[in-house]
């Protein structure tokens, strides 16, 4: 049976009405999102404020003309050269000697395995004076195991060997718990299945296991090397701070502080820019994977 026209202009009547509420609540609260947005923005401005403006003073108190100048001094270009480098070795190192410990905590349930993750993560939270004198406690002339090396002419503290371990001491973390997460998050069925069809272990986690976690350990990497790079610590008590041999561009600063404040403030700048390059190649990174 039809619908009469009264029931169908009751209907449309009804709809009406219904989808008219449904507008003004939908305005409503899009005008109060914009409300709530703008009192998060001014809530917001406090801390952005403090974290954006020391960074602002750096670059406008270093001028491009005065920082190519300090670029050239022999002050400078050491400490850069040997940042570099000691912090490319650390974090060598560090892949190499740490991948397999960070696949083991990955992969095997074993005793101690909560007490050897927290060794891990330790030097993370430990103030690198601590790291300093640990280290120096244990490498250096009378120390744990420096007192036999000693006997063998050799000497670890307070030379570029020394830069190298405090630096892969306090950044060796970094890359071992994201590559512990990036090998965990591998399926291990795929792994089986490429075992049946014939590849032994080391052929599974060459080919197939190391490029699903690429994400987690290219990010584990350029942490490492940042935090490296910016180590200061465990540095100036374990390898001293003497310019040409020991003193890395944290150390430089703090000198810089005390004999040419335009040093420091080039020094700072530098590594400012690599800080802020290599969060924006990890965003990048993560964006595009």
């Amino acid at each position: 049976m039809a619908s009469s026209p009264l029931r169908l202009n009751n209907k449309a009547e009804r709809l009406a009405q219904l989808t008219s509420a449904r507008q003004r609540r939908f305005m409503l609260s899009r005008l109060m999102a914009g409300r709530a947005w703008n009192w998060w923005w001014l809530l917001s401005l406090p801390m952005l404020g403090f974290l954006t403006l020391p960074l602002v003073a750096l670059l406008l108190r270093v001028p491009l003309e005065r920082l190519w100048a300090n670029l050239h001094l022999p002050m400078v270009y050491q400490a850069i050269g040997l940042s570099l480098r000691s912090s490319a070795m650390a974090t060598g190192i560090t892949i190499l000697c740490g991948t397999p410990l960070a696949y083991l905590m990955a992969r095997q349930q074993f005793p101690l395995k909560r007490a050897i993750d927290t060794l891990i993560d330790l030097p993370t939270v430990l103030p690198p004076a601590v790291a300093g004198v640990a280290l120096l406690m244990t490498f250096g002339r009378r120390g744990l195991v420096g007192g036999f090396l000693e006997d063998w002419g050799i000497q670890i503290a307070f030379t570029q060997a020394a830069v190298v371990m405090a630096q892969i001491f306090v950044a060796a973390p970094l890359y071992l718990k994201s590559a512990i997460i990036g090998f965990a998050e591998v399926d291990r069925e795929l792994e089986q299945a490429a075992g049946l069809d014939g590849a032994n272990e080391w052929q599974v986690f060459r080919r197939l296991t190391v490029p699903l976690s690429r994400r987690a350990l290219l990010t584990g990497v350029v942490m490492t090397w940042a935090r490296a790079l910016g180590e200061f610590g465990a540095t100036i008590i374990f390898a001293g701070n003497f310019p040409g041999r020991t003193q890395t561009m944290p150390l430089a600063i703090y000198l810089g502080f005390e004999l040419d404040l335009n040093v420091a403030l080039t020094l700072s700048l530098i590594l400012m820019g690599f800080s802020f390059l290599t969060l924006i190649l990890i965003k990048n990174f993560f964006q595009q994977a």
